[in-house]
């Protein structure tokens, strides 16, 4: 068989050169991985990927017995339930413990998150092990069998590995030998719609058997209902009220609770954080050597958002700092007290009695939005971005269309780069034909430039996917998204379609669309019109000849996959990062403790390469069938490693119960419809018929069609509990019986701003025999000389002795100062002492539930909900039966917000804190305070009905009123005298 006529010319075209510089870049810009085809480096990156693969994997079964705070931290810290199985001393003892391990114990080990991650990967390995069967067993044969025979382009000593690399790809087919191809994309759509239907059905069942674990069901947020955008009309626990029956009418009255306006309490306490953090780093370098300090004090100029400040000169950074925190914990203080309930938010949040009714109510308004309002079920409490829920839907409307359009400018302005790097920095020859003085240099320095040449494209490279989810991830931060995890879906989004638009179909196409321009404009300077200049430029070809062209750079890519995938095992970066820190930096000691945290993984990132890597293999599978055993031999060895790695090493963040399985299965969807256009355009390419054209029509409508299908069959089996509402009276009334008084909702989704301990200065042990050194005044306030009491001045606490008095380095002046600082012992500079508090477990803990403590659970004991006021202390009650303290008695009072107390004066706090949830020492505290609380509170009493009535009118919406026109019954409403706006004229209208 025989190229056509346009073909022949078309190629004879192509192998003209042009020797001056400018035809040489033109060459470059139409070819930039010429220097990377060689077929041999196939088989250089095969060796090297795998042979380096296996000497980091064996490294890291010798360091992994000697290292268990960076391979396997979770053993240490994780409780008893979620602890992954114990390993042995022995070299490859790890072994038998990830393989022995089933599905449903990662999901009660390493949570949902993560098992669908896994079962992702294996859906990934299990669709590249049947493909590449499919397509190496088909296409290639075929490629070979009824290739063109004639010489391929090349040097003598790589001609025949070139032959037989570019004869393995349908450069050098066409007619009806492309049939195969046809075949082969029916094929592999099927397989990978099988794949993706068996594996959404596996997660449906896991989502149902997460609904019922005892997790979920003991939790608040699976009760409960979130509601944004609520107009100032409705802005009170009445106004909920009135939405919520709007939407749905069940049987139990929810606990409701509106937002309060926090006001800048949020920037003040990131400020605060970030002060103690820049004073521990400069407190960490200068208490270096506490024996020897340096001859001048550290200095610096003062923030610019202190107003106070003189910021023309630099001033003494220790006393500065020092000054600056007791300033923001004053003001701090003073905002918390001025948070008040008239100045109610656009959101707030429903309660119910049981899990079937908030899911109800989910269910109905999924699709509608009453009176303006959207309602959804609550995320974890931990999992609201606090500072996004206020937002009108018309700046959320706003942010996202901005956040899109830098997405797009980034993604416009890489190209340039990206073509740049291809060119240039993946061979540096290419630099030197446009340079000569470089060139010069190139040639005489030839085994240093080879070096530079082989590290820097795949270290920009790989720089760039480390910055880019940051990036991303900060834009998308502006985006307005209500909650993390859709946050980190959105990041994922715009990821993947950053790197499929330039890492793929810039890098593939670039060099075509180029080629075909350069066509068209020698065709147009031969007098051929516009038209037939397009005609003959053969835009299909020439993408069939470049993607076959750069085919092996994929495979070489693809390839160096697993090296990643081993990197990651190790933990090389995360060790050597250790390693510089401690040996050539000052760490504080906060930083020493996170270091031995387990590590959050990054869902957004993976998930994202996992994609990409699934959608270049699916694009070129047709083109270079060897993508597809090498990407199957990538899938293979990660599923394997990054299942060790979930259940040892790496945390979930933010649990969302496996909600990015939609994301990772639209993605699949797309990437096959990607790969059959591609398909199309090397069937065309190839010279074939119109009628295999005409075979390939109906994929895309089957990959729409099963799309729809999963929609409507799984989606609302894997969102919601219920979609009906519970209509058994028994039950109902069963549940009437047993309100929970004590869900506190106004605890449990309150902004942590209001409740949140500040965080105090950490100090290494071995420099606190020189703070007295250090600090040249007082480290308290001016009067803080002690409490006094009826006239008697009184010493404050210790803090960490019961009953001492506080021991305090005495300063220059011989004054008492007071403990700004925690100091911290060597043998304490670990996370197991610090994974309860809320400013180590925010990063390295979750929502608690790994180490036991989850802040959303209601404990079986008591049926209430476990208070925030327990991650910084330990208040728990004692096994055996004990007199309950005073503050114990009346901790449902203490806990909430002095702004959001009865208004009768009878939740009184008896006790004295201060803004660290410690006892008050300082003076400028407020005594009064209890500021370890929630915002949303003042939840009314479940509603209580009226002797004497039926059954029947106990669970009718009667059950809620007290008879008169005030609104519900307990429940503050927004106009509470104006009969014509109360919620008996609202159900007299309804009637």
């Amino acid at each position: 068989m025989s190229p056509g006529p346009e073909i022949r010319s078309l190629r004879r075209r192509q192998q003209q050169p042009d020797t001056s510089p400018a035809g040489k870049l033109i060459l470059d810009l139409q070819n930039p991985f010429s220097a990377q085809l060689a077929a041999s480096s196939i088989w250089f990156a095969l060796g090297i990927s795998l042979g380096t693969m296996l000497v980091i994997t064996l490294l890291f079964s010798l360091l992994r017995p000697r290292n268990t705070v960076v391979y396997a931290p979770k053993i240490k810290h994780a409780d008893k339930k979620h602890a992954p199985p114990p390993i042995g001393k022995g070299l490859f003892a790890w072994f038998a413990p990830v393989a022995a391990t089933r599905e449903q114990q990662l999901v009660e080990k390493i949570g949902m998150d993560a098992a669908i991650f896994l079962r992702f990967t294996r859906m990934c390995r299990n669709i590249f092990l049947a493909t590449a069967l499919l397509g190496c067993g088909i296409l290639i044969p075929i490629h070979i069998i009824l290739s063109v025979k004639e010489e391929l382009p090349g040097s003598d000593s790589e001609s025949v590995q070139s032959k037989a690399f570019a004869r393995m790809t349908p450069q050098y087919v066409q007619g009806k030998a492309m049939w195969a191809h046809v075949v082969c994309a029916w094929f592999f759509d099927i397989v990978i719609l099988f794949f993706l239907w068996t594996n959404y059905k596996a997660v449906t069942k896991l989502r149902r058997q997460y609904f019922e674990s005892p997790e979920y069901q003991m939790s608040l947020h699976s009760r409960s209902i979130l509601m944004v955008d609520i107009p100032t009309s409705e802005r009170s626990d009445e106004g909920i009220l009135r939405i919520a029956d709007s939407v749905e009418q069940t049987a139990g009255l929810p606990r409701v609770a509106i937002a309060r306006n926090v006001k800048d309490l949020p920037d003040l306490i990131e400020e605060h954080s970030d002060t103690v953090k820049e004073l521990e780093s400069i407190l960490a370098k200068y208490l270096k050597n506490p024996d020897r300090l340096p001859a001048t004090r550290p200095l610096l100029r003062p923030s610019k958002k202190d107003h106070r400040a003189n910021h023309s000169k630099k001033v003494d950074a220790i006393e500065y700092l020092t000054r600056r925190i007791r300033d923001l914990e004053i003001e701090i203080g003073d905002v918390r007290q001025s948070i008040d309930k008239r100045n109610a938010m656009s959101y707030g949040f429903a309660v119910y009695e049981r899990i079937e009714e908030a899911h109800t109510v989910a269910y109905a308004a999924r699709k509608t939005h009453p009176n303006g309002v959207t309602v959804r079920l609550a995320p974890k409490p931990n999992d609201l971005i606090w500072d996004n829920l206020p937002l009108s839907k018309k700046t959320r409307r706003g942010k996202r269309m901005m956040n899109n359009f830098w997405v797009a400018v980034l993604t416009l302005i890489w190209i340039a780069p990206n073509a740049l790097i291809a060119i240039f920095l993946v061979s540096l020859g290419n630099l030197g034909a446009l340079w000569p003085a470089f060139q010069r240099t190139l040639s005489g320095h030839h085994t240093a430039w080879a070096v530079v040449q082989a590290i820097a494209a795949p270290a920009i490279l790989s720089g760039v996917y480390v910055l880019l989810p940051i990036i991303f991830r900060r834009i998308s931060i502006r985006a307005g998204d209500l909650t993390k995890t859709s946050r980190e879906r959105h990041v994922t989004h715009k990821l993947y379609a950053f790197f499929v638009f330039n890492n793929l179909i810039v890098f593939s196409v670039f060099s075509a669309i180029w080629k075909f321009v350069a066509a068209v404009i020698a065709n147009r300077q031969n007098n051929e019109s516009i038209w037939d200049s397009i005609e003959h430029g053969n835009l299909p070809n020439q993408i069939l000849v470049t993607m076959c062209t750069i085919s092996p750079f994929w495979v070489t890519w693809l390839l160096q996959r697993n090296l990643g995938a081993a990197v990651d095992l190790a933990q090389v970066i995360n060790l050597f990062w250790i390693w510089f820190s401690r040996t050539f930096l000052s760490p504080t000691p906060r930083q020493s403790i996170e270091w031995t945290a387990p590590p959050s993984f990054d869902y957004a990132s993976y998930y994202n390469y996992f994609l990409y890597y699934a959608t270049v293999s699916l694009c070129y599978s047709s083109i270079q069938p060897l993508v597809l055993p090498v990407t199957a031999l990538y899938f293979v060895v990660d599923s394997w490693l990054k299942k060790y790695l979930l259940m040892y090493v790496f945390i979930t963040k933010t649990e969302s119960g496996g909600q990015f399985w939609n994301v990772v299965f639209n993605r699949m969807i797309f990437a096959t419809l990607l790969a059959n256009v591609i398909q199309a355009l090397v069937i065309k390419g190839a010279l074939g018929s119109w009628t295999m054209l005409g075979c390939m029509i109906p994929l895309p409508f089957i990959l729409l069609a099963f799309k729809l299908y999963c929609l409507n069959t799984f989606e609302a089996q894997c969102k919601y509990y219920i979609k009906t509402g519970i209509k058994d009276l028994e039950v109902l009334a069963d549940g009437a019986k047993k309100p929970r008084r004590n869900d506190r909702v106004g605890i449990k989704f309150g902004h942590p701003a209001l409740y949140k301990p500040l965080i105090t200065p950490m100090v290494h042990a071995k420099a606190q025999h020189v703070l007295s050194q250090v600090y040249r005044g007082r480290l308290g306030s001016d009067d803080d000389t002690g409490v006094e009491y009826l006239g008697i001045a009184m010493d404050s606490m210790s803090q960490t002795q019961t009953g001492k008095a506080a021991r305090f380095v005495p300063d220059t002046n011989g004054v008492s100062s007071r403990d700004l600082f925690e100091v911290v012992p060597e043998a304490n500079l670990d996370f197991a002492f610090y994974k309860n508090r809320a400013e180590f477990g925010d990063e390295h803990g979750g929502d608690g539930e790994l180490y036991g403590r989850p802040l959303d659970l209601v404990s079986e004991r008591s049926q209430t909900p476990a208070s925030f006021l327990t991650r910084d202390g330990d208040r728990s009650r004692s096994a055996s039966p004990a007199p309950m303290p005073l503050q114990q008695q009346r901790a449902d009072q203490l806990a909430y917000h002095p702004a959001y107390r009865d208004m009768d004066g009878t939740t009184d706090n008896p006790g004295s804190q201060d803004i660290r949830g410690r006892p008050s020492q300082r003076p400028y505290v407020l005594r009064n305070d209890s500021t370890e609380m929630g915002l949303l509170n003042a939840a009314q009493p479940v509603g209580v009905s009226e002797p004497g009535t039926t059954s029947r009118e106990q669970f009718g919406l009667d059950r809620w009123r007290t008879g008169g026109t005030a609104g519900y019954m307990g429940v503050p409403g927004a106009a509470e005298s104006d009969e014509a706006l109360s919620y008996q004229a609202y159900r007299n209208a309804r009637r």
